[in-house]
């Protein structure tokens, strides 16, 4: 059994709106978290959607759901104070609902232009190895801050990848890590990739596309619509 646990309980403060949280932001007349969460609602290997929601938003993504016909979608429930409680929240629902030996996929709201491929990927490689990271190569060059305006190192990019989602493992795996992280007051790790790695889980990387970029800036969404009006035309045109 195969779920996605989609966080969407973010503010958006870095897209200057006061209108609406980022996730809810729309395109062609389409919220951005609907585009994320159609990718799971279609693809073939997935049983079912946990969604973690902005707490004043629930009733609007409930409503969301309904008007896309999301039907994968078995829960909502609010998001925490931190990005880790708000993960922590759509995994312990989705442990009421779904067995242990469940691969769950962690994804962002906000990271629309994901594929079938590298979902479907993700999945056979945790079966295979008990994780998946979804990666992409760095392309350009990183420098290590050294203090000031000072440049210190600079690592080889070929040695380099970004991590982006979903993020995979088994369900009973990552509960057990979150709730030891929330025992020792663990509270600051930046994914669930972080988490796992802190605890001694190994962690096996599946290259995604380059474009499954996550929308946290105005320059973010203005390269999703470029992607999306480049797609939509080449259905047109035949492209």
């Amino acid at each position: 059994m195969n779920i996605a646990v989609i966080f969407a309980g973010g503010t958006g403060q870095r897209m200057n709106t006061s209108t609406r949280p980022k996730q809810f932001l729309e395109l062609h007349g389409k919220p951005i978290l609907v585009y994320t969460m159609e990718q799971y609602q279609r693809h073939e290997m997935i049983d079912g959607i946990v969604l973690v929601c902005v707490a004043d938003w629930l009733d609007y993504a409930r409503e969301l759901v309904r008007k896309y016909y999301l039907t994968k979608v078995k829960a909502i429930v609010p998001g925490g104070a931190t990005g880790q409680e708000s993960i922590y929240n759509g995994l312990a629902k989705a442990g009421d609902i779904y067995p242990e030996d469940a691969i769950v996929l962690i994804h962002d709201g906000v990271r629309p232009l994901i594929d079938g491929e590298t979902i479907t990927k993700a999945i056979e490689c945790t079966r295979e190895h008990g994780s998946a990271i979804t990666v992409s190569p760095a392309i350009e060059t990183i420098a290590v801050k050294n203090g000031g305006d000072k440049v210190g190192e600079i690592i080889d990019r070929s040695q380099c990848l970004m991590a982006k989602a979903p993020q995979c493992f088994y369900l009973g795996e990552i509960l057990k890590a979150h709730r030891k992280a929330a025992e020792e007051n663990q509270a600051d790790f930046i994914d669930s990739a972080s988490l796992m790695r802190a605890y001694g889980h190994e962690l096996y990387t599946v290259i995604g596309p380059g474009e499954n970029i996550k929308i946290t800036s105005p320059m973010d969404y203005y390269i999703f619509r470029a992607i999306e009006d480049a797609r939509e035309d080449s259905q047109i045109f035949g492209l």
